[in-house]
């Protein structure tokens, strides 16, 4: 089982390292293009600090790794270590959406 560093922070889906690892599980992307998907699929803008510094930190975990490049941009892609990492953060929002949507009088699992 892949830990978090702070099992006391509790993700959030606008998290910079949750939103990259949902990016790279669709394929390998370089800063700018993970930054476009992001946008794309989450509404989420990353400034570039943000971007690489959390770039930076997943590398360092294991969670992503950089591919051979032709040109000056750097591809990533996730790790084995980073999939297993997404599908529990995966797993760990959804009983949470689940729990708030129960409170609210709504079906669990059900589009708003």
């Amino acid at each position: 089982m892949v830990r978090r560093s702070d099992p006391s922070t509790p993700r959030r889906p606008n998290d910079p390292p949750l939103l990259i690892l949902t990016s790279l599980a669709g394929g390998p992307k370089h800063g700018h293009a993970l930054a476009a998907d992001i946008a794309a699929f989450a509404g989420v803008t990353l400034g570039p600090g943000a971007l690489y510094g959390a770039i930076t930190r997943l590398e360092e975990r294991g969670l992503i790794e950089p591919l051979p490049s032709d040109d000056r941009r750097r591809p990533y892609r996730i790790t084995a270590a980073g999939s297993a990492y997404l599908a529990e953060s995966v797993t760990e929002l959804r009983r949470i959406a689940d729990v708030g949507s129960s409170r609210q009088g709504q079906t669990p699992g059900a589009l708003a």
